[in-house]
């Protein structure tokens, strides 16, 4: 595997957020965002897909969001105003001066990139993975959802609804408090403003992945949008290296 190299960022209110890079300095720049409750060393290079696009050429930037992975995860309500995703992730693509660059996310990640891409980030091409029509709009849903997991930690048993994430929240040792007050941080992204989503953008998502509604109905949504489909449902579609591959030949295009 090729060598990682990590730098702290400062994000939004002095929040130290660190940035896994990965690929030679020629490469082109290609930013991914990991989903909620994850890192970039699970949802990126754990199961080789950092690899791929690395081998492809690309020189990767993966952050760890605040509250997530070596990232800091401030207590302070202060630290997590609307959309602070998106700030941080414009002091991110500003500190690393990328000018010509791709940005991709998965879930929650997607998310965020998409409303960079709103708050007016010019990626050169855009993927959305693990995402589909209703997981940008229904947001307050499915955060509701996670919210509830964390206020049940501990007690959630097997056979629950809620049990899958509060699994992940004991294998990631997510911290809790601060998770709760970044799910009140991001809002939904109505359907009428995808129009403003004008880049080329690849919806890649596993064939038994619906959590986040259908990616084809997102793709077809979308200006100039392409469906890719790989294997897996929402937790295993990372672990396959088709999601790589997929990405590649959309980049390469």
């Amino acid at each position: 595997m090729s060598e990682i190299e990590s730098r702290i960022v400062e994000g939004f209110a002095d929040t130290k957020l660190v940035v896994h890079c990965m690929g030679e300095a020629s490469g082109r720049p290609l930013v991914l965002l990991h989903g909620l409750f994850s890192s970039a060393h699970v949802n990126w290079i754990k199961y080789g897909n950092a690899q791929i696009l690395v081998d492809a050429g690309f020189r990767l930037y993966m952050p760890d969001l605040r509250a997530h992975g070596e990232s800091e995860a401030p207590h302070d309500p202060r630290a997590y105003p609307e959309d602070v995703l998106v700030e941080d992730l414009k002091s991110i693509i500003a500190e690393l001066e990328l000018k010509d660059y791709d940005l991709g996310g998965f879930s929650l990640g997607s998310r965020t990139s998409a409303r960079g891409v709103l708050a007016g980030l010019a990626p050169r091409r855009l993927i959305l993975a693990g995402m589909g029509l209703s997981g940008l709009s229904g947001w307050a849903r499915r955060s509701a959802h996670f919210v509830d997991a964390i206020d049940r930690f501990g007690s959630i048993e097997r056979g629950d609804p809620a049990f899958v994430a509060q699994a992940f929240m004991k294998t990631m040792k997510i911290d809790r408090e601060a998770a709760r007050l970044l799910l009140g941080s991001v809002d939904d992204t109505a359907p009428s403003e995808l129009a403003r989503i004008t880049m080329p953008t690849l919806c890649v998502c596993g064939a038994d992945d619906e959590d986040n509604g259908k990616a084809q109905e997102l793709a077809d949504a979308l200006p100039d949008g392409h469906y890719a489909e790989t294997p897996g449902n929402h937790m295993s579609s990372v672990t396959f290296k088709e999601m790589g591959r997929a990405m590649v030949e959309f980049l390469l295009d």
